[in-house]
């Protein structure tokens, strides 16, 4: 009985079974079933789109062929062109027994080999191929239907994967159905196996396509359904509901903000209130552009928690970020943060700042602070979770910029609660509403699109590095804006070893820059591609000491800031800058969120292309944050087309949202069930167990939308899946314990 535990080398023999599993994690017929074709070709292929080193698969027919003598004398050579009817390609077979017989004018096959060149002329050396009619060399000889390719298996050819593909289902009479019977007829979907036959055995395109919009659904259903239970579990949890007083601290504080919240901030913030007020813990994510107030909204809801007895703590992921928003938060509150000194307010409270860098007085000082409940606000980076900290009554906890931190990390901070405490998870990048609705879909989701009035605009241009006279314009542009009384950021994508400063030290929580790079990757996984050498970075050493030996930047005041500084001299350059004593920042991405400096009006992003859309959007939001306009240049030294429009695409908008759906589509989706944040191209398997195989975050929006409504309908009536067995085992199935802990988000 063969089923899908059943062991490939049962039924294929050892060495192809042995290859199987050790070039593509494939050892069982479940796993060969999932291995899903990357495309298909008809039985003529366009072979326009060849470049060196491009392992190829294509159906084309023999235009000519012929053999000769080499030069050595010795045997045959085969020489034969193919054509998809417009372009041709060379072969060549150094011995030409036993395929000059084959390979005729007239005759159409299956071509696989690399692609290389002689002469001027695409050549594939000694390919491997396959008769598509007339000969005999298995199944394409009676099959007219698409040819599926697969990702290349080392030791195997495409056609050989077809083949053992074949065998199983051959041997396969059922596999289990996860879909229940009654969505299968809503929607119109034919049964599992059906679907799988569909995708690796099809008749026509027509049956590819609705095999793929089954497994599409499949996928999103049993994932949905996962976030569906997560979602009824948490509702079940209980804490302590979070009202402000009458005559607290949040209504003194909105009785002195000197501005009027925007619609969007007022509308998030009842939101976020009514929830604070439930017993049920909150579980929200705060998406919002930058600049759109998202600090205040949660300072707001941090003001309440104090009302109600209670505390909050804010984790920031830098200690410059922290720093950053200890100073702000202080200076908004004025009195009202200084509860307890000479001259605070009789109703005010404490802001304590906890970082890994602190001297031990001050540490402990705020340890003491938080433990007692003095503190109502604490902030911090990952200090915060350390064991040492208390808290007396945690309430909320505020989680900035939530990517930069592990799961454990945040549920560490969560146990420091005599109960669970309501959570807030805040970030400045936008997230297209296909992730909301699978990344963080255990979440209720909150978005601010609007900016706060007397924001000014943000101009980005692209500048090619290699057009000398566009460069020095930039460094001029720079001089000209810091003489006119602003500053500006000069962003480096890695720190580089100028002295004993940076050289040799190991990277800290703070450090972004390697994270930031940009590493598109390729969907169909293609094997035997030839990489260009590596482009040397521009690092924040090297271009400090340009700038300083530019003419147009004689006597400004130029320092540079980055994660490996030591903590001291980090907020000291930072405090510096924001103070208007530093003329140029020279940094790594330590700086891409939080900070605050309204005085900042030009940033210059030095190798742009080696950061993602997202991640740019993000820097040059540091800009244009006060009244005055503000400048984004993006040098580029890469010819690479792909490169340039992406940056092209970056200077064309100012919407994140916008951006954001490119950058998803570029970088990919990634593991939404582990740490990988990006990249969707396919290693080993079709994907890995905890990514979608065939459901695509870029297109299918509405394919997860009906799978969502559909879960949610199923958990209601059938919160454990009782009445849906095969459901239930897929879905316990879809996750082992690190990735549900990793769907976690809050």
């Amino acid at each position: 009985m063969v089923d899908e535990r059943t062991k490939l080398d049962k039924l294929l023999g050892v060495r192809t079974a042995g290859n199987l599993a050790k070039h593509r994690d494939l050892v069982t017929v479940g796993d060969l079933l999932e291995f899903w074709p990357r495309r298909y070709l008809e039985h003529t292929s366009d072979l326009s789109d060849l470049h060196m080193g491009k392992y190829v698969v294509a159906v084309a027919e023999v235009k000519t062929a012929a053999t000769r003598r080499p030069k050595s004398g010795r045997g045959e050579m085969l020489t034969v062109t193919i054509t998809d009817g417009r372009n041709d390609v060379d072969l060549v077979f150094f011995k030409a027994w036993g395929h000059k017989d084959a390979l005729v004018p007239g005759v159409r096959a299956v071509f696989a080999g690399t692609v290389g060149m002689y002469g001027k002329k695409w050549q594939l050396a000694h390919p491997a191929y396959q008769l598509v009619e007339g000969g005999d060399l298995g199944v394409a000889a009676t099959d007219r239907g698409p040819i599926p390719v697969y990702l290349q298996v080392k030791g195997l050819q495409n056609w050989t994967v077809a083949e053992c593909v074949r065998i199983v289902f051959d041997h396969l009479e059922e596999v289990p159905e996860p879909l229940p019977a009654n969505l299968r007829r809503r929607h119109g979907l034919p049964e599992r196996l059906e679907a799988l036959r569909g995708i690796h055995v099809p008749k026509a395109f027509p049956e590819v396509q609705r095999a793929r919009q089954r497994l599409r659904y499949e996928e999103a259903l049993v994932f949905q359904t996962l976030l569906a239970q997560r979602r009824a579990r948490q509702a079940a949890d209980r804490t302590v509901a979070r009202t402000p007083r009458a005559g607290g601290l949040l209504a003194a504080f909105d009785a002195r903000l000197p501005f009027e919240l925007t619609d969007g901030q007022k509308a998030v913030g009842a939101t976020l209130a009514e929830e604070l007020a439930r017993d049920v813990p909150m579980n929200r994510l705060l998406q919002g552009e930058v600049g759109s107030g998202k600090t205040i909204i949660a300072l707001r809801a941090m003001l309440a928690a104090i009302d109600s007895g209670g505390q909050a703590a804010l984790l920031a992921p830098t200690e410059v970020l922290a720093a950053q928003h200890h100073r702000s938060i202080t200076t908004m509150l004025g009195d009202l943060a200084e509860g307890g000194l000479l001259g605070g307010s009789d109703i005010g409270t404490r802001v304590a700042l906890l970082t890994g860098s602190q001297a031990t007085a001050a540490r402990r000082e705020n340890l003491l602070q938080a433990a007692s409940g003095d503190a109502g606000i604490v902030i911090g980076t990952h200090a915060l979770i350390q064991e040492k900290v208390q808290f007396q009554d945690l309430a909320l906890v505020v989680v900035d910029e939530q990517h930069r931190f592990g799961v454990e990390q945040r549920d560490a901070l969560r146990e420091k609660g005599s109960q669970p405490p309501h959570v807030l998870v805040m970030t400045a990048t936008p997230i297209p509403r296909t992730v909301t609705m699978t990344v963080f879909g255990d979440m209720e989701t909150s978005t601010l699109a609007e900016l706060p009035r007397g924001r000014s605009p943000i101009v980005t241009h692209v500048v090619p590095a290699d057009r000398g006279a566009w460069v020095q314009r930039t460094w001029e542009r720079v001089a000209e804006e810091v003489r006119s009384g602003r500053q500006a950021y000069v962003v480096c994508p890695r720190i580089g070893d100028g002295d004993s400063r940076a050289a040799g030290s190991a990277a800290t929580a703070d450090e972004e820059e390697i994270s930031g790079v940009f590493a598109p990757t390729d969907e169909d996984g293609d094997e035997g591609e030839v990489a260009a050498p590596p482009r040397e970075m521009a690092s924040v050493y090297a271009v400090e000491t340009t700038l300083r030996a530019n003419p147009a930047l004689a006597g400004l005041s130029i320092a540079v800031l980055h994660g490996r500084m030591a903590p001291e001299d980090k907020d000291a350059v930072m405090s510096a800058f924001t103070a208007g004593r530093i003329d140029v920042l020279v940094s790594t991405t330590v700086i891409e969120v939080g900070v605050d400096v309204p005085n900042a009006t030009v940033m210059v992003v030095v190798d742009a292309d080696r950061f993602g859309v997202s991640q740019l959007h993000q820097l040059r939001g540091r800009v244009g944050r006060g009244v005055h306009p503000g400048l984004c240049l993006l040098m580029t030294s890469s010819e690479a087309e792909a490169s340039v429009e992406r940056l092209q695409a970056v200077a064309a908008t100012n919407d994140g949202f916008e951006l954001a759906r490119l950058d998803l589509e570029l970088r990919g989706t990634g593991d939404v069930l582990s740490g990988r944040q990006s990249g969707g191209g396919r290693s080993g398997r079709a994907m890995g167990r905890g990514s979608f195989r065939f459901l695509s975050l870029v297109r299918d929006e509405e394919v997860i939308l009906q799978a969502r409504e559909d879960a949610a309908e199923l958990v209601a009536a059938d919160p454990e899946l009782t009445e849906h067995p095969e459901l239930a085992k897929a879905v316990a199935e879809r996750v082992d314990a690190e990735q549900a802990a990793f769907l976690d988000r809050g």
